[in-house]
């Protein structure tokens, strides 16, 4: 491995910023692959210029370039003259543009532009000089995530470096499968994912490298399910009074796709072999009072089950919820709850508690699977958006099962997921399980009035948001991006919430969060969201699972037209959960017929295996240039929705290569098993091949 700090202009303190990116390595580097690219296309004429649309348009500045400051947020307007018509321009926080601007002279401007009414208008979009776009014209710049004081620009001459150090002269996937495919080999097939020629290329590279992702995550697959099937049980079991009681009990009657999944897992648990099991359902389909059945089945045949959830804060909630239920009914169970915040005095008695076995249910977050934490007789293992934690993590949890030195032995494994996958992908993508859908939601369950905008409704958005804050209720904003900077057409969480700071009251109190915070930082605003210490949440997706919110009425999408329609499904579901009326509110900056369509099908439905499907029938393998899908095993280029049919193919050659050759040891597959044994993809442990 060639350390960051071995490329020339990388120092101790730029390299310090790649870590931040987690790229410690030039190899890590090679494979931090751009989030999308830079298209410059020539000028056009304000007239031909469609809608919505990214733009490019040549004109002179006429008039002054004034700025005024609105509460803390510096605006800057200006008028161009392009062909005879007027472009009006507006841009925050660049106040230096009064002064770097001259008057007269020819510009490119190239953003997102709308027709309001009489009036073209952009927002913060790029200034070029005539000579400097010409260079750029034609050509498709890579454009990579970023973080604050590491430009693209400083990334791009980092990854040109790391390409002539790093040694991709070995190619792992079998020539025979390159050939049927038509794919590039693994250095070519890099270069073009850094330097595209041209998007034939880019999505050849593409294509060939999403393969891989998926080849390999489904060769082990295939291998955990050989392994995994018809194991027995450590734990054997018998079906009990208790659950049937608390099922009765309930001041709610199950649903019948509930009943038939609890049969399903408690006639798996009683079968005398380990249960593997996926239950898919969407937010609010009742997983959490399953996984508390199992739990109390567990516990009621003298064994421990544990529940690992992605996050401190759901994981809390999860256990407050079985605290409740075990106070009410009664249940005779005796929940700990174990996160990474837990003092040291107290999480060496939840040690000492879960090691003697008077903890019977464990609830947690990866403290879980620390190697100080030992069960007495672990029977049950359940994970909650299994997604969030890699095949690795779970078997990792499972292994801490009693008698895992014999062999033949295994815990049972249910996991939960809120991510609506089709089924015919769910039977590729979690191959070492059998599926379980709840297809039916609880009938006192409000639906979630929808609508989808274009920009020119976020006044009225904001003062919705206002009049529900003023009713005590709390609201979501989502933005695809973290920083300013990242994108000229994209929204980014810290311009954002000061565009909010100025648009709402003062008295509206306006949080941030964002997947590169600290752990501890991030828990800290999802527990203050929760307290309603906070009203309204800007965030990144990093809210799509871990903060159940009940209060919560209001989620607002920023350029919902880059998202895919089962990420937006997914994101809607922290809405709803309560008893009020709730609101999701898509705003598009495309007014392209074709994608307000395929937005208004979230109109159509809330459920969400149907606009997984329609999702799956509308995202092409050219459809490159978007926010890529969350909860789909966090692959580094692989969307299972656009990517559909690699997926199929990758599945079918990893059965015919293991048919002919179980263990890989054929000369063919070498590099292969050797990739294999290094790799981490998805944290899936490899050695065990």
């Amino acid at each position: 491995m060639t350390d960051i700090k071995n490329l020339k202009g990388v120092g101790e303190k730029t390299a310090a910023l790649f870590q931040k990116l987690n790229i410690f390595t030039a190899e890590e580097l090679v494979s931090y692959y751009p989030r999308d690219y830079e298209q410059f296309l020539e000028p056009v004429s304000l007239e031909e210029a469609q809608d919505g649309e990214l733009t490019a348009v040549e004109g002179r500045i006429a008039g002054n370039v004034a700025t005024r400051h609105v509460r803390g947020l510096s605006i800057t307007t200006f008028q161009a003259v392009c062909e005879g018509k007027t472009l009006h321009l507006t841009y925050f926080n660049m106040p230096y543009l009064k002064n770097s601007l001259k008057r007269d002279i020819c510009y490119v401007f190239r953003g997102c532009l709308h027709r309001r009414k009489d009036r073209f208008v952009m927002e913060q979009a790029g200034i070029y000089k005539t000579e400097e776009y010409g260079k750029l014209t034609g050509r498709m710049q890579p454009r990579y995530s970023t973080t604050k004081g590491l430009t693209n620009n400083a990334i791009t001459k980092a990854v040109r470096q790391a390409m002539g150090l790093v040694d991709l002269s070995a190619d792992p996937l079998p020539s025979n499968i390159r050939e049927k495919e038509g794919f590039p080999g693994l250095a070519e097939a890099i270069e073009q994912m850094h330097f595209p020629e041209d998007r034939e290329k880019l999505l050849a590279a593409r294509s060939r490298l999403v393969f891989d992702e998926f080849f390999r995550f489904i060769l082990i697959l295939r291998r955990m399910r050989e392994e995994n099937e018809r194991a027995e049980s450590v734990c054997p079991m018998i079906e009990v009074a208790q659950t049937k009681r608390l099922i009765e009990a309930l001041p709610y009657r199950l649903t019948n796709a509930q009943q038939r999944v609890w049969k399903e897992i408690e006639a798996d648990m009683a079968s005398g072999y380990a249960m593997n099991r996926l239950v898919q359902g969407d937010v609010g389909s009742g997983k959490t009072i399953l996984a508390f059945l199992a739990l109390l089945m567990c516990a009621a045949n003298g064994c421990q089950g544990a529940m690992m959830a992605p996050t401190e804060v759901l994981a809390r909630q999860h256990y407050e919820s079985l605290v409740k239920l075990n106070q009410t009914y009664g249940l005779q169970i005796h929940p700990v709850l174990l996160t990474g915040s837990v003092t040291a005095k107290d999480r060496r008695e939840i040690y000492a508690k879960i090691e003697s076995g008077e903890a019977d249910v464990v609830i947690g977050t990866h403290a879980l699977i620390q190697e100080k934490v030992v069960y007495k007789s672990l029977a049950l293992v359940i994970t909650d958006e299994q997604h969030r934690f890699g095949v690795r993590q779970r078997e990792s949890l499972a292994g801490k099962g009693a008698g895992t030195g014999e062999q033949e032995k295994a815990v049972h494994v249910l996991v939960m997921s809120a991510t609506p996958i089709p089924r015919t992908l769910a039977i590729i993508l979690y191959g070492d399980l059998h599926i379980s859908v709840l297809d039916e939601l609880p009938a006192d369950r409000l639906p979630i009035k929808n609508c989808v905008v274009d920009t020119s409704y976020r006044n009225t958005a904001y003062k919705f948001i206002e009049k529900e804050v003023g009713q005590g209720r709390q609201v979501y904003v989502i933005c695809p991006m973290v920083e300013e900077g990242e994108s000229t057409e994209l929204e980014d969480v810290g311009s954002y919430a000061k565009k909010l700071r100025s648009a709402l009251p003062e008295t509206v109190r306006i949080g941030t969060l964002h997947g590169r915070m600290r752990p501890a930082q991030k828990t800290k605003i999802m527990e203050d969201f929760e307290a309603r210490n906070i009203d309204v949440l800007v965030s990144t997706t990093v809210i799509e699972v871990g903060i159940n919110v009940p209060n919560a009425t209001v989620m607002m999408v920023e350029n919902a037209e880059r998202f895919g329609l089962a990420q937006l499904h997914q994101l809607r579901g922290r809405v709803g959960r309560g008893e009020q009326q709730s609101y999701c509110i898509f705003v598009s900056k495309s007014n392209r017929p074709q994608t307000m369509e395929r937005l208004k099908i979230l109109n159509e439905s809330n459920d969400g295996f149907y606009i997984a499907g329609k999702d799956l029938s509308l995202r092409g393998p050219g459809d490159l240039f978007g926010i890529r899908q969350s909860g789909d095993l966090q692959f580094a280029l692989g969307d299972i929705y656009r990517d559909a049919a690699i997926l199929q193919r990758a599945s079918e050659w990893a059965d015919q290569v293991l048919s002919e050759d179980k263990d890989l040891s054929g000369q063919e597959y070498a590099l292969l098993r050797e990739s294999l044994l290094k790799a981490e993809i998805n944290e899936v442990d490899f050695r065990s091949i």
